[in-house]
């Protein structure tokens, strides 16, 4: 199978995991408190703008698919400056706001296996980002994937 179609493929799984987390029925293995809830919502924004952030931030180098653009240019600054793939981070944020909050089996286990799937495809498009920019394998070893730490906070 080509690049180009395993990196489609990805964008069908998640696709796929996130339509079935939209459409889990609420469920009742516990109840959550407004205030839960409403940290949730926050959750849920956050990763929203997040992931649009990012995606501006990555300009014309954004593609649907984890292969890189031949035209793409190394993004290590403004979100990309505290983790690999902010974008990532925030599909992770709205996916763990919608799990929780349906409050149903089903959904905490599609959540947890599409962060999973996430480490997956990160692994995979990252064999792509060192063969394409000579900087990103000393890039990667400074800057986390997907959570900053509180040296990549504090880097200038």
């Amino acid at each position: 199978m080509s690049e180009r179609a395993i990196g489609w493929s990805f964008v069908g799984v998640q696709a796929l995991l996130i339509v079935a987390l939209i459409i889990v029925p609420d469920g009742d293995l516990y109840e959550l408190p407004s205030e839960a809830r409403a940290v949730l919502d926050a959750v849920f924004w956050i990763g929203v703008a997040l992931a649009v952030a990012a995606g501006i931030a990555l300009g014309r180098s954004l593609t649907a698919t984890p292969v890189p653009r031949t035209e793409a240019t190394l993004r290590t600054s403004g979100p990309y400056r505290l983790v690999r793939h902010p974008i990532y981070t925030g599909v992770v944020l709205i996916v763990i706001a919608m799990a929780v909050r349906s409050e149903h089996i089903v959904g905490l286990v599609l959540g947890g296996a599409t962060i999973a799937f996430f480490h997956v495809k990160a692994d995979w498009e990252e064999q792509r980002l060192v063969e394409r920019f000579s900087g990103y394998a000393e890039y990667a070893a400074h800057t986390p994937r997907f959570v900053p730490s509180p040296a990549s906070l504090t880097r200038r």
